[in-house]
């Protein structure tokens, strides 16, 4: 979940190059920061605890400093808490080779004891720093041998930027369950771990494969897997308009990419419908395998696992076979009942979630067929699935995901639609009313946007509450769960999500005129059911919000204090409505509370470890 930088090349701007990238970065951690810099064949290592203006402040001080080969890190900490010495790069006991490091190692306490043994001291509680004092224990004089050799010795996830005093034109590189990228510019070369740090020099880019390492100079890069055997680099070119990472004058990304969904659920919806028939771009689910199909496993974490909770409903519905939503983290540590009549779809918007990747093993292991979701081109989940279905989102900065949700969910419709109609489980009626409905949640969407600046008024009203319950039956308890997600992680508040129907078997006990009662009531069949779950916890003194579908004006007199209302729509795509209004009503309410609402603390956007 850290973010990595680093350079090797020609230029005198390598370290505003560096600082650059690493602001770009900052939603993958920002614990703290820090950079190496080879000066005049020595290390100079600078990191402090806290963003990354610390460091710039430093820098600015320190002028004299250039280098054409640095290396930097924004920390997310796994081990050790915030402070300078936790803080990257590390730097080996002969001050030789400095390390910076994204993902866990295992086996770090056991290294440790043999390296102390063997004399060496530690001034961090980090696992990075064992990897540089390994290195320095193995080199001999050849640094690639010496990753070569350490590779084999370190168990656990690491994408590693490595430089070598002794190696001044030479930036190294490994990757093992980590994300980590190549950006080849013209007599310089780049290592990151995302995309967005090196769109200002290149768009050219090769992403690591897995037990891979890769030796960069200026002018040349080679690439190896653990067992020193040649690789072959495969380059591909990044389209994305290089504003996809900008603010533009938003206040924050989170914003801005709230604005941004009726854009992307066009273009991942869009090209994938033509005259009623959808194309699943290279999918190809023939009959006979789907009327072999046992079950559907979903598995994700975080928002992707909830946009899994809201299509096991829709899914279930339509294509008349069980649906399970599996939390990644879960899914890797028990027996899962899988074989080759299961579906397993992975849903993650970076394509590197470290549980949903274990899981995506687990079940290639057990025999069942793997389809991801994913957003990411070229991502780890998406290289090792059987098919692989890109939401075309964008690149998503902001920690708190909304507009990677929504195109999640809107593949996840069309997903269930294809399978359905493969099937003959849908009229013909009803499936040209549904894919009528999903071609026009983009204008839906961009008419619930206009209204924002009265869900802002609401949140005003609302956002000192410090106890929220957020209330809905079937597909609204499914958005209830990503609504109060979406509130507590950027304005800690505490919220929780609870199936209306489930309030009489406890919970209410916890309602009172301290608590603010947010209901979703958007399914016809349903609304009436939920309405009488308002009236129970307003006779005990919760104030309501309700969110629900404008041709239900007339039907809500006076049982709730405010009301949001969404379009209508079919019944089995309102999530894709609903859950607009509260991403918008978490924004402001963070920002009422002066939040920091793109980096919520103790949160970073990739989760690359488990």
């Amino acid at each position: 979940m850290c973010g990595i930088v680093g350079y090797i090349g020609k230029s005198e701007k390598a370290i505003p190059f560096l600082l650059q990238g690493l602001e770009k970065l900052e939603y993958r951690g920002y614990d703290s920061s820090g950079i190496a810099i080879l000066n005049q064949n020595e290390i100079k290592i600078i990191k402090k605890q806290g963003r990354l203006k610390v460091i710039k402040d430093i820098l600015d001080g320190k002028k004299e400093l250039h280098s054409h080969l640095v290396i930097g890190h924004k920390r997310w900490a796994t081990h050790g808490n915030h402070s300078d010495v936790n803080a990257h790069p590390h730097l080996s006991k002969s001050g030789k080779i400095s390390v910076v490091h994204n993902g866990i190692i295992e086996n770090y306490i056991n290294l440790k004891k043999d390296l102390t043994k063997k004399g060496y001291e530690f001034k961090s509680d980090t696992d990075t720093e064992v990897v540089a004092q390994l290195l320095d224990s193995l080199y001999n004089g050849d640094m690639f041998e010496t990753i070569k050799k350490a590779t084999q010795l370190l168990e656990g996830s690491f994408a590693l930027g490595i430089i070598c005093a002794d190696y001044p034109d030479t930036l190294f590189a490994a990757k093992k369950d980590s994300p980590l990228i190549i950006g080849l510019g013209e007599n310089e070369n780049y290592i990151a771990s995302d995309i967005p740090a090196v769109l200002s020099k290149t768009r050219k880019i090769c992403r690591l494969k897995e037990k891979q390492i890769a030796v960069l100079k200026n002018s040349d890069i080679n690439i190896f897997d653990f067992n020193g055997n040649k690789a072959k680099m495969e380059i591909s070119e990044i389209n994305w308009n290089v504003n996809a990472a900008e603010k533009n004058n938003y206040d924050h990304f989170m914003i801005k990419e709230i604005m941004e969904q009726p854009e992307v659920l066009n273009a991942t919806i869009s090209p994938r419908l033509k005259d009623y028939k959808i194309k699943l771009d290279n999918l190809n689910f023939n009959e006979e395998y789907l009327k072999n199909l046992n079950k559907i496993s979903i598995v994700a974490c975080g928002s992707a696992y909830h946009v899994g909770c809201v299509a096991k409903y829709f899914m279930e519905e339509l294509i008349k076979k069980p649906v399970e939503v599996e939390l990644a983290s879960e899914f890797r540590y028990r027996s899962p009942i899988v074989d080759k009549n299961t579906l397993v779809i992975i849903i993650s918007q970076s394509g590197e979630t470290a549980d949903s990747l274990a899981a995506l093993r687990e079940a290639k292991k057990l025999g069942a067929r793997v389809l991801s979701v994913v957003n990411v081109v070229g991502s780890s989940i998406a290289n090792e699935s059987d098919d692989v279905l890109y939401t075309w989102a964008g690149p998503e900065i902001a920690v708190a995901t909304t507009k990677a949700y929504s195109t999640q969910l809107s593949l996840m419709y069309l997903i269930a639609l294809y399978i359905s109609k493969t099937l003959g489980k849908i009229t013909d009626d009803n499936y040209k009313d549904i894919i009528k409905n999903i071609e026009s949640i983009p204008e839906k969407i961009t008419a619930i946007l206009k209204k924002s600046s009265s869900i802002e008024e609401i949140a005003k009203k609302y956002y000192q509450t410090e106890k929220i319950f957020f209330i809905g039956r079937t597909l609204d308890y499914a958005v209830c769960m990503e609504a109060s997600l979406k509130l507590k992680e950027i304005s800690y508040i505490h919220s929780e999500a609870y199936a209306a129907g489930e309030l009489k078997h406890g919970t209410i006990s916890l309602i009172d005129d301290k608590t603010l009662v947010i209901a979703l009531a958007t399914q016809d069949e349903l609304f009436d059911k939920t309405i009488s779950n308002i009236r129970e916890v307003k006779s005990r003194g919760a104030t309501i919000l309700l969110v629900t579908t404008e041709d239900k004006m007339d039907k809500i007199s006076e049982i709730a204090d405010d009301v949001i209302y969404v379009p209508k729509i079919s019944n089995i795509l309102s999530p894709s409505l609903s859950v607009v209004p509260m991403q918008l009503l978490s924004y402001y309410v963070a920002k009422f509370r002066g939040c920091d609402i793109d980096k919520p603390r103790n949160l970073a956007k990739s989760v690359t470890v488990e």
